[in-house]
């Protein structure tokens, strides 16, 4: 069984990147499940502690490298990754020798009440990843656009056209991970 990571979303509340994070779970190809980890109580990232990091940390730390690949579902603000995404993939990914992403698969996804759907803030992520090794996947790429009219009053994402390509980047998560994975056993 594929075991995804997820996290992202907004710490705001009626968030859409949040809802679009949790309707995934619905979305997931048959053989996989995605577990969805909270980043809200990671505190801000201290070189200091990097050696000896907080509790939350060093379980974020463990959940994404013992993962099989990793959704990540990012709002836009002011054209780039919000700070709370970036001080838990900063936290996580020190110091370098415990950094769980190399190698390993990453689908992005975006909501926005705007028409560009998050595509920004995806692009900047993508420039972080690609430091931290990971492979972030190219397609299909995921941008709810307009929002408010692609989920319900309970959050559920209704809309047909969002649920088809969130469902094929998750396919495509899967099914890059079992490749790599059986690379990785036929080395060893």
């Amino acid at each position: 069984m594929a075991k995804i990571i997820g996290f992202g979303g907004s710490r705001r509340n009626g968030s859409y990147n949040r809802a679009l994070l949790y309707s995934c779970r619905s979305l997931m190809p048959e053989g996989s499940e995605l577990d969805i980890f909270d980043i809200s109580s990671i505190p801000l990232f201290e070189p200091d502690q990097e050696n000896n990091p907080p509790e939350v940390v060093a379980r974020f730390q463990m959940a994404v490298k013992e993962s099989d690949g990793v959704l990540i579902v990012t709002p836009e603000y002011n054209f780039s990754i919000p700070g709370y995404i970036k001080n838990a993939i900063d936290s996580v990914s020190r110091p370098p020798e415990r950094n769980p992403f190399p190698g390993k698969p990453v689908a992005l996804m975006s909501a926005s009440i705007g028409m560009l759907g998050g595509s920004r803030a995806q692009y900047h992520l993508r420039q972080v990843l690609v430091f931290l090794d990971a492979i972030p996947l190219n397609k299909p790429e995921v941008f709810v656009t307009f929002a408010p009219q692609k989920f319900n009053e309970n959050m559920e994402l209704i809309d047909d056209q969002a649920k088809k390509f969130a469902s094929q980047l998750l396919r495509n998560l899967v099914e890059f991970s079992a490749v790599l994975k059986r690379g990785l056993s036929q080395k060893n």
